[in-house]
């Protein structure tokens, strides 16, 4: 789900069925901060390259890419305006810099944008502009991304914990009788995927949770 479109699309599918003609709507992606379009080769160019479905050309280009994405990470964390610097204060506007600040500080501020600061180092003005647009996107969303992939690890963790095919919910104090038969009913084959089952509460997979580690 944190790979694309179409796996939320499958796993909806597989896990939640369709009574109707299924639409694949943004909105039903929990990580859509992960699944932006500027960053679609981050996130399938590996897998593509691993099964052979990316042209060579294609593949060196994503690498050219990364690495520029890399260097451009670098410069922002690394260059750094002096305190009080009149010029900077006078062309972006700024109450002052009493303490300095990096470029990746200053970027983070909503008024600035990436192109805002090329004027302070020419390595980032030859940077490709869609580069440069992802690279804004990585530090002004930093922190909803970050919190965005620990939710992804925690619910990796969770596929990794893998129930019983003749597991019976049936059986288990403390489920409600609902939820004991939506899973019954879907037999989810980890504990993510039983996470996601509509009606199936945190708390009943804190109980199978439990159960399973036994």
């Amino acid at each position: 789900r944190d790979q694309g479109y179409l796996g939320v699309l499958v796993d909806d599918l597989v896990n939640l069925g369709a009574k109707e003609p299924y639409r694949m709507f943004t909105s039903r992606a929990e990580y859509r901060l992960l699944l932006r379009e500027d960053n679609a080769d981050q996130r399938l160019s590996e897998l593509g390259h691993r099964v052979g479905l990316l042209p060579a050309t294609r593949w060196e280009r994503y690498r050219a890419k990364l690495a520029a994405l890399e260097a451009g990470a670098a410069r922002l964390s690394t260059v750094r305006v002096a305190p009080g610097s009149r010029e900077v204060i006078a062309r972006l506007g700024l109450e002052g810099l009493q303490n300095g600040a990096s470029l990746e500080e200053l970027l983070r501020r909503p008024e600035i944008t990436l192109d805002d600061l090329l004027f302070l180092d020419s390595e980032l003005e030859n940077l490709p502009a869609r580069v440069r647009t992802e690279l804004e996107t990585d530090v002004k969303y930093e922190g909803y991304i970050r919190r965005q992939q620990e939710q992804v690890e925690r619910t990796r963790r969770m596929e990794e914990q893998v129930i019983p095919a003749d597991f019976d919910y049936r059986q288990v104090a403390g489920l409600s009788a609902e939820v004991r038969e939506k899973l019954q009913k879907v037999r989810p084959l980890t504990l993510g995927q039983a996470s996601r089952i509509p009606g199936v509460t945190p708390a009943a997979i804190g109980i199978l949770a439990v159960l399973l580690r036994r």
